[in-house]
């Protein structure tokens, strides 16, 4: 895996200057919030994942990341506070009419949506994205988009971090306008990847990936 020469300095001040432009809170660095979703599927699935994810980020970039997990629903009021939502699990999602309706001012707003399917979560999610973006299917996200190529370089696209069912890995996406607002990683787990390394024994190599991967998402959300 090949670092793409960025300087970090000047990227933590770009992305303070986005935010700026968004509304959102920044004072006390960009949070990661974990997204409580309704239909129950397991949403609080690995607890080590967002902290080692932010740890990873603070070490190796110099991005304001917050070191603490956020978690809110779609009605917490300071939900437009944080520009990055990560939602994972396996089962179930089913957003209220309500929920849709404050996803899509979330997201009209500039807010960005990663969701891990850990497994069982993508039928789901697709079609909870259709009641959001009625004209949309989702769009594989092709490997020579920018998002594998902003901070780290995946000449590959999305790393392949758990078997699942052994097909390759995907990410999709949802666009409001050109901008990309919301990823779904499939038959990756890169969220499981975040984990600690007793959790599912995957090898220094892979977990690297995932982390690595996660400052790209996180990144590209940043700065579009």
């Amino acid at each position: 895996m090949n670092f793409r020469c960025v300087a970090s300095t000047s990227l933590a001040f770009l992305i303070v200057i986005a935010l700026s432009a968004t509304g959102a809170d920044i004072a006390d660095n960009v949070a990661i919030a974990r997204l409580k979703y309704p239909g129950g599927g397991d949403w609080y699935w690995g607890s080590s994942a967002l902290p080692n994810l932010t740890t990873f980020i603070r070490q190796n970039t110099n991005i304001p990341i917050a070191k603490e997990e956020v978690r809110v629903d779609l009605s917490d009021p300071q939900l437009f506070n944080y520009p990055f939502l990560y939602m994972t699990g396996h089962g179930n999602v089913n957003f209220r009419a309500e929920d849709i309706e404050v996803l899509q001012k979330y997201l009209s707003a500039g807010g960005f949506l990663l969701a891990n399917d850990s497994y069982g979560l993508k039928k789901a999610f697709v079609r909870e994205m259709k009641k959001l973006f009625p004209d949309q299917e989702p769009r594989e996200i092709p490997f020579n988009h920018g998002i594998f190529d902003c901070y780290y370089k995946f000449l590959n696209g999305l790393p392949k971090i758990h078997k699942h069912d052994g097909k390759p890995p995907q990410l999709f996406g949802w666009f409001v306008g050109d901008r990309l607002a919301v990823v779904l990683t499939f038959e990756s787990d890169i969220g499981d990847g975040w984990e600690d390394p007793q959790v599912h024994n995957d090898p220094l190599e892979k977990r690297t990936e995932a982390l690595q991967m996660g400052t790209n998402v996180l990144v590209w959300a940043l700065m579009h």
